[in-house]
C-alpha cells in the first residue's frame, strides 16, 4: 500500500508586545502564515524563525521591544520584526545588524513574504489547513475586533498618526462578517477596538454596505446594534466621547451591548487638556455620565490619565482629584508623562520633575482604587453574570468576569465551588465579598 510522507512544515515562534491592536495584527499574520502550512514554535528553539511584533508607543515600549528582539536574536538569530517600532529600523538595525527583515505595523504582506524568505514554506494539501474564524492567540471565548486603524487626533503625547497613519475604517459588511465566523466559532465575547471607535466610518462617508439583505451604515451606532445581533458580549473599547455616544447607550439598556464603556478621558483641567490638543468639555461630560447613569444604572465606565505632562501645576492636578471625586469612574488607570521622540509634548516647556509625576501618580491611584472599592463593595449581595475565563480543577475555583469587567485590564470575579465549570461559560453568580478591584462570589445552582 502506497503511503503519503507528509513534510514537515517549518515553525515559527511569536513574541507579541503592546496593546490589544497589535495582538490583533499577530493574529492576522499568524492565521495567514498558518494557512500557508506553517505551525507555531512555544520556544525559540524549536523556531526556524522568530517573528518579534514590537510595540512603539512610549520610549519605556521601545526599551521592551529592543530587549525582546535581543534576546530572540541571542536565543535563536534567524529574527524578522515588525509592529509600531518597525517604523525605526535604522535603531533596530544598527543595534541588531543581523535582523533579517523589519516592517512597520499593519505591513502584513511585507511581514508574510520575509518569513517566507527565511523559511520557505512546505506546501502540501494535507497540513494547508486553517480555522475558518482564524487562529487565535486570545481563548477561544474572546476576540478582539478591530473596525479600523489609523487616528486623526493630533495628541501633543501621542505619535500613533505617525506609526498608523489616519483613520481608516472597514467596511462595515467585512467586520460583520469577521465577527459572526468569531461568534460560531466560539467566541463568546466581542471587544471592538480601534484608535479612535467613535470616529468609526468618517472616512469612508458614512456609506452603507449590504449585509444579510439589509443596509448596515458605517457609522458606529449602527455597526455595534448589528455587533449585539449575534448573540455575544459586545464591548466597546476607545470610545471617544463625541455626542453621538449617546445614541449607544440605549442600546445598553435593551442588553444589544454590555452597560461598559472605555473612554479616553487623559485628563479634566480644562488647561491641560487645551495644551494636550483634547477636547475640552470635562463639565458637560459629567452631565453626560449622569444621563448615562439614569438610563443604564449598572454602566460601567472606564478611563485613564496622563499625570506630570508639561505645565500641569499643582492647581491643574487637584483639578483631576475633584473631577474624579465627582465622575466616580467605575475603572481608572494613569500613566506618567513620558517624553518620546516626535511628539509635541517632549519639547514642550514647563516639564515636571520624576518624583512629582510619582507623588501624583500615586496619589490619583489611591483616590481610584477607593472609589473602586465603594462601588464594588456594593454590589455585595447581589447577582451577577459571569463568563469565566479559567478553572483550576484542583481547587475547585473558577476566575471570570463580569459585565464591567474587560480582560487583562480591568478587574475579576473569583468564585468558589466552582471546578464544574468550563472557560467561556456564561452563568449567574452571588456576590460574596469585595475589595478594591476584585469580586468573590459562588455560582447559583441551576
Amino acid at each position: 500500500m502506497k503511503t503519503t510522507t507528509l513534510p514537515k512544515p517549518p515553525r515559527v515562534g511569536l513574541v507579541s508586545l503592546g496593546c490589544p491592536k497589535a495582538l490583533v495584527d499577530s493574529e492576522r499574520i499568524m492565521t495567514k502564515l498558518r494557512s500557508d502550512g506553517y505551525d507555531m514554535s512555544p520556544d525559540y528553539a524549536g523556531a526556524d524563525v522568530v517573528l518579534v511584533n514590537t510595540c512603539g508607543f512610549l520610549d519605556s515600549a521601545k526599551a521592551e521591544s529592543l530587549e525582546a528582539i535581543g534576546e530572540a536574536i541571542a536565543e535563536n538569530g534567524r529574527v524578522v520584526v515588525t509592529g509600531c517600532m518597525g517604523k525605526e529600523a535604522d535603531v533596530i538595525r544598527a543595534r541588531f545588524p543581523g535582523v533579517l527583515a523589519v516592517t512597520g505595523p499593519q505591513q502584513y504582506e511585507e511581514v508574510v513574504a520575509a518569513v517566507h524568505d527565511a523559511a520557505p514554506p512546505v506546501a502540501s494539501p494535507f497540513t494547508d489547513l486553517v480555522p475558518e474564524a482564524g487562529l487565535k492567540l486570545t481563548p477561544r471565548h474572546y476576540s478582539y475586533l478591530k473596525i479600523s486603524e489609523g487616528c486623526n487626533h493630533r495628541c501633543a503625547f501621542c505619535i500613533i498618526p505617525q506609526l498608523r497613519g489616519d483613520l481608516a475604517s472597514r467596511r462595515p459588511d467585512a467586520i460583520l462578517r469577521e465577527a459572526e465566523k468569531l461568534v460560531q466559532a466560539g467566541t463568546k465575547e466581542l471587544l471592538v477596538i480601534s484608535q479612535d471607535t467613535s470616529a468609526y466610518g468618517v472616512d469612508l462617508k458614512h456609506a452603507t454596505w449590504s449585509w444579510h439583505g439589509r443596509d448596515v451604515r458605517a457609522h458606529m451606532t449602527d455597526l455595534v446594534r448589528e455587533l449585539g445581533s449575534l448573540g455575544a458580549w459586545v464591548r466597546l473599547h476607545y470610545v471617544y466621547p463625541y455626542p453621538h455616544v449617546d445614541s449607544v447607550i440605549p442600546l445598553m439598556a435593551e442588553g444589544l451591548l454590555l452597560p461598559y464603556l472605555d473612554i479616553p478621558f487623559q485628563h479634566a483641567s480644562p488647561k491641560v487638556l487645551k495644551a494636550m490638543k483634547r477636547p475640552a468639555n470635562e463639565a458637560k461630560v459629567l452631565q453626560r455620565l449622569k444621563d448615562w447613569r439614569a438610563l443604564v444604572p449598572d454602566i460601567a465606565v472606564r478611563s485613564s490619565f496622563v499625570v506630570g505632562f508639561p505645565g500641569e501645576t499643582e492647581e491643574d492636578f487637584t483639578y483631576l482629584l475633584r473631577w474624579l471625586e465627582e465622575a466616580q469612574l467605575d475603572r481608572v488607570g494613569a500613566f506618567k508623562f513620558e517624553p518620546v521622540h516626535g511628539a509635541a509634548a517632549t519639547d514642550m516647556p514647563d516639564q515636571v520633575p520624576d518624583e512629582v509625576k510619582q507623588e501624583r501618580y500615586g496619589r490619583v491611584m489611591e483616590l481610584s482604587a477607593r472609589i473602586s472599592a465603594d462601588k464594588l463593595a456594593a454590589k455585595v449581595g447581589r447577582t451577577i453574570d459571569v463568563l469565566i475565563d479559567a478553572v483550576d480543577g484542583d481547587t475547585g475555583g473558577a476566575t471570570g468576569r463580569s459585565k464591567a469587567d474587560a480582560p487583562e485590564i480591568d478587574g475579576e470575579v473569583h468564585l468558589r465551588d466552582a471546578g464544574h465549570l468550563n472557560a467561556g461559560d456564561i452563568l449567574s453568580v452571588k456576590v460574596e465579598d469585595a475589595d478594591e478591584h476584585d469580586l468573590f462570589g459562588v455560582p447559583l445552582q441551576s
